[in-house]
């Protein structure tokens, strides 16, 4: 039977060395940047600086959660801990269920407190473990392992329903979400996993109270996709690998709520470059957040290949401020977004 942790390090050497992208865009090549050929602003001066749940942060970009559990993820979540502990990034460990099922596999997330006593850190755990509520005991053990600023949940049905091994049961996540909100003294975070969270979807979690919605929408990675091509997987269903809502569609849709709930939206869904950032910021995002390019870069190159990506996308969301005239992050709005000509 295959085990969590096999599972686990499929996943992380499917996303980054198999052709585990969607085949759909996100939609942000609709639109160019509007060119300022006087921008009047200096390159050296632009502030990246960005501020989410009341926290100001060096760079808008929020690192996905990724990854735990298995042998190896500790050392890559040392890692990301580290370089997000320098940089001053938020970030997201990745599903703590299977610490809550096996206590050896506390030390590959509690390994980022110990290397980011300062970041900001979310817990994470699937909708699917919270049917019926979440215990006590697992949410202290969940949080505290590794004092989370933040806790997330993700939302995978697609995933779920593509993984030979996975949960058929949606019934009851929506009300194990509202218990979570009541339950939590930390924000609570709702996220996809790159299928997409619509409008309809969003208005639901936000009337239970949640604090921020990660739309994570379909043009990044495809986790059906990624199911679909495990080893282990004697019956893929390749009919749904395209599956999801683009990424701008969602968030132009979610931004639409602003009007009626206090809350953040989180781009991510192909999120690739500091052009994708500066459009989702432009469309309405308040933060962006990437996973895949993060991991990639960790398992290729450790933290000096992070540090490059990193270096690379503050230059390019820099470049494009300037050629926008824009001097901070929070300057970046429609009023610098164009739809390309049909």
């Amino acid at each position: 039977m295959m085990t969590i942790k096999q599972r686990k390090k499929d996943h992380v050497d499917l996303t980054i060395s198999g052709d585990t992208s969607y085949t759909q865009q996100t939609g942000f090549d609709r639109y160019y940047m509007c060119h300022n050929a006087l921008p009047e602003v200096n390159f050296d001066e632009i502030d990246t600086h960005a501020e989410f749940l009341g926290r100001q942060f060096s760079f808008p970009l929020f690192i996905s959660s990724m990854t735990g559990g298995y042998a190896d993820a500790g050392a890559v979540n040392a890692i990301i801990a580290s370089f997000c502990q320098e940089h001053d990034l938020p970030f997201g460990v990745g599903s703590q269920r299977i610490m809550l099922e096996n206590q050896d596999a506390i030390a590959t997330f509690s390994i980022v407190r110990e290397k980011a006593p300062d970041a900001y850190i979310a817990s994470n755990i699937g909708g699917q473990q919270l049917i019926g509520g979440l215990s006590d005991d697992h949410y202290e053990s969940m949080v505290n392992c590794i004092a989370a600023d933040a806790i997330i949940v993700h939302l995978n049905p697609l995933q779920e329903l593509m993984q030979p091994e996975g949960d058929r049961n949606f019934k009851g996540i929506l009300d194990g979400i509202y218990k979570l909100v009541n339950r939590s003294t930390i924000p609570v975070i709702v996220k996809e996993t790159g299928a997409g969270i619509t409008s309809e979807t969003a208005d639901k979690l936000l009337n239970a109270g949640v604090s921020v919605i990660d739309i994570s929408g379909a043009g990044g990675t495809s986790w059906s996709k990624v199911e679909n091509a495990r080893p282990s997987n004697s019956n893929p269903e390749s009919l749904f690998n395209d599956w999801g809502v683009p990424t701008e569609r969602c968030l132009r849709e979610v931004v639409q709520l602003k009007g009626s709930y206090d809350f953040e939206i989180i781009a991510s869904g192909g999120i690739r470059n500091g052009l994708d950032m500066a459009k989702a910021l432009c469309l309405g995002a308040d933060f962006t957040a990437s996973a895949q390019p993060v991991i990639k870069a960790v398992v290729e190159k450790g933290q000096e290949g992070l540090e490059e990506l990193y270096l690379q996308w503050i230059k390019q969301l820099k470049i494009t401020m300037v050629l926008t005239g824009c001097e901070q992050v929070s300057d970046l709005d429609i009023s610098h977004l164009n739809l390309k000509d049909s």
